[in-house]
């Protein structure tokens, strides 16, 4: 079943609220960055200075839920039970707008547990509206917010894939606030963004859902491992691709691409001439050129444009142990990360573009398993346990997806998710969408000519 966007009452709808959404998308992000400490860095976090362009010293910690970011279910994305599931959440949708939508939950100071605010009956009408508290008894009750409010408050944070509190803070508002309207729309683009990737499903492959942080390994129509992950940040978005894995690097090389040695490094060069012997980084003049001394290099004149830098492998190296070679004309990659710690947080748009994979090793193993000799579960562990940088030529390239799905229903139960619109793609296709609409439209004096 096809869902078209199919009119344009819908994107003008989403489309007014396109600032809203963008602004939202930034506010649900910056809240859960934790910046690390100068200490924890490793060289590619700490030339790119702060991330949140404020202090480079960690925030506060706060007691944290578990991490329930991970999809739950065993069915792919790529798949007609994900389409059948999607197009249902869309008619339940289409039903919550024709009946009205859902009530706008007045801004104020925050709201949690054991607080008595005027509020919070509309709170508890809007989340029973969407489904994340039980359709019973009054919208009009008790004016303190319960515990069954709070858990409540936790599925709608789940759903919407932001820092599970149980609290309506500030960064919650935009997003409770968006209307049923605009997530309709969303439902529908993205299903068209999941029908668009349907055509010659592989038995094997890799997706990475840019959007929700995460990765899935298929098999025979079915996930085998879901991975979280690190994407780019807005600044330096982690593009569409589909690609082919060709090779597993041991202790790879990083050669460091010009963009990062332009805005990030030499920069820093001109203030700390040391740091390339620091991070194991070696310099050249040109591509094919000799290596220099980094002591002798004036970082000020022209000629370091021309430059080229590589960082040795090693526990510095920005790409860790393991590099996922495929290939793409954007020349982004998946790889390892020395700083794990990053996992951790809810949303982790951090990297220049490549995607930086939790449990890399795991991965690496399900890519090589049917190669000759790489079978045995665990030989990826064993030839890094051997420390000699080698490359896995695959005899059986891997076909791998990077998409960007920010809203979808989960096949086994209709839970309807939907993720921040990090780059704002969504609203950038609605408003093309829209457009087009509009320039097909014929002129107003002939539109009312044929009007009946």
């Amino acid at each position: 079943m096809k869902v078209f966007l199919s009119t344009a009452r819908f994107r003008e709808t989403f489309l007014r609220g396109a600032v809203t959404s963008a602004i939202f998308a930034f506010v649900q992000i910056c809240p859960q960055f934790v910046v690390p400490s100068q200490a924890q860095m490793t060289l590619w976090d700490q030339i790119q200075g702060s991330l949140s362009g404020g202090s480079a010293e960690p925030s506060p910690e706060r007691k944290k839920e578990p991490l329930q970011d991970l999809r739950p279910d065993s069915t792919p994305w790529r798949s007609d039970a994900m389409i059948n599931a999607m197009s249902a959440a869309i008619e339940r949708y289409q039903s919550i707008v024709d009946s009205g939508g859902w009530p706008v939950v007045p801004t104020g100071r925050m709201m949690r547990s054991g607080d008595d605010d005027p509020r919070v009956p509309i709170l508890r009408k809007r989340l029973r509206i969407s489904g994340d508290m039980p359709a019973k008894g009054s919208y009009y009750d008790s004016e303190t917010f319960d515990s069954e409010l709070e858990e409540g408050v936790k599925r709608f944070q789940r759903r919407h894939g932001i820092r599970i509190t149980g609290r309506i803070e500030q960064s919650v508002y935009p997003v409770l606030n968006t209307t049923a309207a605009e997530r309709l729309a969303q439902l529908k683009l993205n299903l068209q963004r999941v029908q668009a990737l349907m055509h010659g499903i592989e038995d094997r492959y890799v997706l990475v859902n840019v959007p929700a942080f995460q990765l899935e390994a298929v098999d025979k129509y079915e996930v085998q491992l879901r991975h979280r992950v690190i994407v780019g940040r807005p600044q330096r978005q982690t593009p569409d691709v589909r690609a082919m894995i060709k090779a597993l690097n041991f202790f790879p090389y990083w050669r460091v691409p010009d963009s990062v040695a332009t805005l990030d490094l030499v920069p820093r060069l001109k203030q700390e001439p040391g740091y390339l012997a620091e991070e194991g980084i070696r310099v050249y003049n040109g591509v094919n050129g000799p290596e220099l001394n980094p002591a002798t290099v004036d970082w000020s004149a022209p000629q370091v444009a021309s430059y080229k830098f590589k960082q040795d492998p090693g526990e510095k190296n920005a790409l860790g142990l393991l590099r996922i070679d495929m290939s793409n004309e954007f020349g982004v990659y998946m790889h390892d990360t020395p700083m794990k710690n990053l996992f951790g947080q809810q949303s982790r748009p951090f990297s220049a573009g490549c995607v930086r994979v939790q449990n890399v090793f795991d991965l690496g193993d399900w890519i090589a398993h049917n190669e000759p000799g790489w079978e045995q579960p665990g030989r990826v562990r064993d030839t890094l346990a051997a420390g000699q940088p080698m490359e896995l030529k695959l005899l059986h390239p891997i076909p791998v997806y990077f998409a960007y799905f920010t809203a979808w229903a989960e096949p086994s139960n209709g839970r309807v998710e939907f993720r921040p619109d990090i780059y704002g793609r969504d609203g950038a296709a609605l408003q093309t969408a829209y457009q087009r609409d509009n320039d097909d439209a014929p002129p107003a004096t002939a539109a009312a000519a044929l009007a009946p």
